[in-house]
């Protein structure tokens, strides 16, 4: 702000940057270590779950595993998947109880380093502070591949960022692009609204949505495999870009993988390599591709049932939220099916392909972050979430961590042992 004239610079000790479930969890914990801050927001407390997603989207997380720090599900059904608009909710709630103190419509476009700590220029005036969280979120900016400009004008492109429902696209078929958690679930919409759809596919994960009567994602809490530390992963780098999961909130539990695509029509073909001359070119060497999601798959229930095991299963155990029936049998899915002869290019003048969907993932955006903490990249460098420079820290991206770190409910434990690390800093321990 200023004054005739003169600006005025305000002093807090920290300031948290981005009013979701991170930036508020982090708010929660300096208020329990009676640490003075803000929390300053672009738009709205949830502003990505308002304007960043689809009309169909849900979680990908049951109900049960939607808790925030003091805040804990209390609904009616705990095994369903939230809306945007229900996680929303969830998100303003905690910040009522949390008593947070947001300012909200405040852009950040400066963060530079000053004295013995920072100085965060916002659309609303300096501030002066000692440390800073960075709670922006690691989805701000969908990755778009730079040969997407050779695309021929006739061809309308869209990120998850601007599709909202089958309805609002050309007639015509759709060209999915990247088979994640995002895409896997906008192609099976675009085939359900009758449309023909081209899925390109990558490196992915395959997951089952219940596994043994369960969840899926109750087995990765129950076993312990997402508390498994950020210093425990041997090829961290790796591992924090793993692409999400391919699984789908719907209140079938219904299995979304490959050959579900498939059944219903879906065309898989390789890794899009290329635009050249009005031409999608694609990789070949599904099957490698194929092969690889599903022996992680394999491995993955593998560690499931030998934690089982070690359980008895005559009695219903797990996480203290979670429900469901006793544990069954193992269960091992069938490999997902090869196309006998996958497409290697695709004429996009020829008018079967009106759409493509980029869903080929996100990345934070550090535009207004002056200070030397990123790779060449421009990925933050962290440790578990502290950041490379004094009183600088980070939460809510991939693996922080742990394995849980992107998720609602892995953000507590990671919120407590950040601001743990910054109230130390601000005392001299």
């Amino acid at each position: 702000m200023s004054l005739g004239g003169r600006v005025i610079t305000e002093h807090v000790t920290t300031v948290v940057i981005g009013a979701g479930h991170a930036g508020l969890a982090a708010s929660h914990f300096l208020r329990e270590c009676s640490i003075d801050h803000v929390v300053i927001e672009r738009g709205e407390v949830a502003n990505s779950w308002r304007r960043e997603r689809w009309d169909s989207f849900r979680l990908l997380t049951p109900n049960w595993q939607s808790r925030l720090p003091g805040l804990p599900y209390t609904g009616p059904d705990p095994d369903g998947y939230m809306t945007a608009k229900e996680v929303t909710q969830l998100i303003e709630g905690f910040a009522t109880l949390s008593r947070a103190p947001v300012r909200t419509g405040t852009d950040v476009t400066s963060v530079r380093t000053a004295g013995d700590g920072y100085q965060v220029t916002t659309s609303r005036g300096e501030i002066r502070c000692r440390a800073v969280v960075i709670a922006s979120g690691a989805c701000n900016r969908p990755v778009v591949p730079p040969f997407s400009e050779a695309v021929p004008p006739s061809v309308e492109q869209l990120t998850p960022f601007d599709y909202r429902e089958p309805g609002r696209l050309p007639d015509g078929g759709v060209l999915v692009v990247g088979a994640s958690a995002t895409g896997v679930q906008l192609a099976a919409e675009l085939r359900r609204s009758g449309r023909p759809v081209v899925l390109s596919v990558g490196e992915h994960v395959r997951l089952p949505r219940t596994y043994r009567g369960r969840d899926v994602l109750w087995w990765m809490d129950a076993s312990g495999v997402w508390d498994q530390r950020h210093d425990e992963v041997d090829d961290l780098a790796r591992a924090r870009r793993l692409p999400s999961p391919q699984l789908v909130g719907t209140p079938e539990r219904a299995t979304l993988d490959l050959n579900a695509l498939t059944a219903m029509g879906v065309e898989p073909v390789g890794r899009l390599a290329a635009v050249r001359d009005g031409r999608a070119l694609f990789s070949g060497g599904l099957r490698n591709v194929f092969s690889l999601a599903d022996l992680k798959l394999e491995r993955l229930l593998d560690t499931f049932d030998a934690w089982a095991s070690t359980r008895d299963l005559d009695v219903s155990f797990g996480p203290d939220t979670g429900t469901g029936p006793d544990l069954g049998p193992p269960e091992r899915l069938a490999p997902t099916r090869v196309p006998e002869s996958a497409r290697l290019q695709l004429d996009l003048r020829g008018g079967e392909i009106r759409t493509i969907v980029w869903a080929t993932g996100f990345r934070p955006d550090y535009g207004w972050l002056h200070v030397p903490v990123l790779d060449e990249k421009g990925r933050l460098r962290h440790d578990g979430g502290v950041a490379d420079s004094p009183g600088l820290y980070a939460l809510g991206l991939p693996l922080l961590r742990r394995r849980r770190s992107t998720f609602i409910h892995g953000i507590e434990p990671d919120a407590r042992e950040v601001i743990d690390h910054l109230a130390g800093y601000l005392s001299g321990r």
